[in-house]
């Protein structure tokens, strides 16, 4: 069979048979993750082609691109006090998790940490990519938002600082390098803005995609992974939408959201593919359902707790927030490939870190009774619609009342 017909046929079964399957309420992005495992056991290295890796990287890369131009500093402030509040819980969290890891699984203190980050850290760009379709109030929306947004912004931060803190030589060069992008990217944003886009009008886009494409590669040469990078562009361009707004612009986050969810499916098909055989046992599977049942009632139970207790809020709105950051897919995948790699994580512990992300990625879509999508393109359509019409003084039909 043609190749071009083999790249074909894997687009149509990554973008469409997923869709079709959420009618049964299962999430698109597992559904990519399972095709790339069945891949893997039936053609075995073959799958790893160069195109994939690249649609992988792109997916990720364009992912946490669209997380950092999400992240919306007046908002952020506004629920300060709450959101340290959370962080600090958080701290708390992920330093006892990361010292039973050490104590009792045998793993160094860089590898307990890391695996602390891929079990407590929300995948914010999924959630964010996935909120609308939850049935949140605004409210529970922004909550939800700010805190998976301060959840990420703090496990960035602790990925980078874990993953260079064995030669400290290292970690002092690549942190100049990380001030140098913080100072660099926002100078390169401007030049382009005043040499590129008065003469290539409506290239802001291609430009932002292009520089977060850039920090991105920058940070995995680091030996930090993609994300990083790819963040960092996103945050910067949101920081400088005053000067430039055009380049953070609402039309050009929905244009990256749509790009995003073309690539995306790519990167878990590829995270299928990298899934090493040993992984798939019997003793990975009760690890990872222990595992379920024990850290996901706490992750659950520690954000109601604090909603509760802390700040007297409803019952329900805080157990959909609660529910909702429950899903860690992206960044547990990316943290058990990158323990699995460098730290020589046990196959029967990848294989229960698969099964955990699994289950809390499913839960929202049960619980909350919405499925998820890695497309929020229909959302966005109906709410523009719906602005049209009350320009024309009509009302939706569906329309509800502002959230007291």
């Amino acid at each position: 069979m043609k190749q071009e017909l083999l790249y074909l046929i894997l687009i149509f079964a990554l973008l469409v048979v997923p869709r079709a399957l959420q009618r049964w309420k299962l999430p698109a992005p597992l559904t990519c993750l399972l095709f790339g495992l069945l891949a893997m056991l039936a053609w075995g290295d073959r799958v790893h082609d160069p195109v994939v890796i690249l649609l992988s990287t792109l997916g990720i890369s364009s992912l946490f691109l669209f997380a950092g131009l999400e992240v919306d500093p007046r908002e952020l402030r506004r629920g300060a006090g709450p959101l340290l509040a959370h962080l600090l819980i958080r701290c708390a969290t992920l330093a006892g998790a990361a010292w039973l890891a050490w104590r009792y699984l045998d793993l160094g203190w860089q590898a307990a940490t890391l695996l602390a980050l891929a079990l407590l850290t929300p995948s914010t760009g999924f959630i964010l990519d996935t909120l609308e379709r939850l049935g949140l109030g605004e409210d529970e929306r922004f909550w939800v938002t700010s805190k998976a947004i301060a959840g990420e912004l703090l496990a960035l931060a602790a990925l980078f600082v874990v993953l260079q803190a064995g030669d400290p030589l290292m970690m002092a060069v690549n942190t100049g390098v990380l001030v140098a992008m913080l100072v660099g990217l926002p100078l390169l944003f401007v030049a382009m803005g005043r040499w590129v886009v008065p003469h290539a009008p409506g290239s802001e886009f291609s430009l932002l995609v292009m520089v977060g494409m850039v920090a991105a590669y920058i940070t995995y040469s680091m030996g930090v992974y993609y994300l990083v990078g790819a963040f960092i562009a996103g945050l910067v361009a949101r920081l400088l939408r005053i000067r430039m707004p055009r380049l953070a612009s609402d039309d050009n986050i929905h244009a990256l959201r749509l790009f995003a969810s073309f690539f995306v499916p790519f990167y878990f098909f590829h995270a299928g593919t990298g899934i090493p055989r040993e992984a798939l046992s019997w003793e990975a599977v009760l690890l990872g359902v222990a595992l379920t049942m024990v850290v996901l009632p706490l992750r659950i139970g520690v954000v109601w707790l604090q909603r509760r207790v802390l700040f007297r809020e409803a019952h329900a709105g805080t157990l959909k927030v609660s529910v909702a950051l429950a899903p860690t897919l992206v960044f547990t995948l990316v943290l058990a490939g990158i323990l699995y790699q460098r730290f020589d994580l046990p196959p029967v512990i990848y294989g229960a870190l698969l099964l955990y992300t699994a289950i809390n990625t499913l839960l929202p879509s049960l619980v909350l009774k919405a499925p998820f999508d890695v497309d929020p393109a229909d959302e966005a359509l109906a709410r523009g619609a719906e602005a049209q019409l009350a320009a024309h003084g009509a009302a939706p039909h569906d329309a509800r009342p502002p959230a007291a």
